[in-house]
């Protein structure tokens, strides 16, 4: 049985989003889902969409909603993987948590098409090229704002989605209903580790919190997450450096404190492991942009 992995995205305490541009060689990332929202835009590239128990090709302009948890990923044509650089993988990516504005989507009627919308991407929705070109336009545009302004034009897309008369859903009726996660738990633990990694977590404290044993908590979460507990946690604890290191008032050596690193110069290794750069270098390449 094809192993699925359940991934964990950190997006921030401060927004509910995650927009960003992507440019890649060929689509990499193996078969999985997550609790978050997901829209992807594919201005460049053809392949495969595995979403639910759907296989089809996709195509440059194809727009897709992904639903909480519905099993998904893209697979790109042999020829992206032939190291063509004429060749590229873009677009544009959104992940929304399934909270976002959640009481009002689910209790005014103003929101009543967004709130049908998202109950049907538990299946998957399919824009197909040319159904809407404001909404391509939109998802091109996101990316380039931030702040309220990009949460303005998020439920604009939002809008268009909900009124584009000219979507599919993509896996049939009975998938969701045969698909179980044991997604209870490991949201119990990613819960907890949102509110403590900037703390010393020991091994036997997280398992015991799992009401598991270490080995058994280990193997756990490492097929849940992708990644081991420890270098969840300092993805964690780097994600968060990053954040504080574009606030020029915040000293080195305090931030290293704050994101639970018991020394700067431990700080300052895993910093570079992970980004190509010490915490000062980072801060003046990120401030003169």
């Amino acid at each position: 049985m094809k192993t699925i992995m359940n991934e964990r995205l950190l997006i921030s305490k401060s927004t509910p989003l995650n927009v960003r541009l992507y440019d890649y060689n060929h689509f990499t990332y193996p078969l999985h889902f997550h609790s978050e929202y997901e829209i992807i835009y594919i201005k460049e590239s053809t392949g495969t969409r595995f979403i639910g128990n759907n296989i089809t090709k996709y195509e440059a302009g194809d727009i897709l909603l992904i639903g909480s948890n519905l099993p998904h990923f893209l697979k790109s044509d042999d020829v992206y993987h032939e190291g063509n650089e004429a060749l590229r993988v873009k677009g544009t990516i959104i992940h929304f948590e399934k909270e976002f504005m959640y009481h009002a989507i689910h209790h005014y009627p103003h929101f009543v098409k967004i709130k049908n919308l998202l109950h049907e991407s538990q299946r998957g929705i399919y824009f197909a090229r040319g159904s809407s070109q404001k909404l391509q336009e939109l998802l091109e545009k996101i990316p380039l704002q931030d702040g309220i302004n990009q949460l303005m034009l998020f439920l604009e897309i939002l809008k268009e989605m909900s009124e584009t008369d000219n979507r599919k859903t993509i896996s049939t009726t009975d998938f969701v209903d045969e698909t179980q996660y044991d997604t209870l738990r490991i949201d119990k633990v990613i819960s907890f580790l949102n509110q403590n990694y900037t703390r010393t977590i020991s091994l036997e404290e997280i398992a015991s919190f799992a009401a598991m044993n270490t080995t058994a908590f280990c193997r756990y979460f490492k097929s849940k997450t992708g990644k081991s507990f420890k270098n969840y946690i300092l993805d964690m604890r780097i994600g968060y450096a990053c954040k504080l290191l574009l606030m020029e008032d915040i000293g080195i050596s305090m931030i290293s404190s704050k994101c639970g690193f018991e020394t700067l110069s431990h700080f300052n290794k895993n910093f570079k492991k992970n980004t190509g750069h010490v915490p000062s270098q980072y801060r003046k390449l990120m401030l003169s942009k």
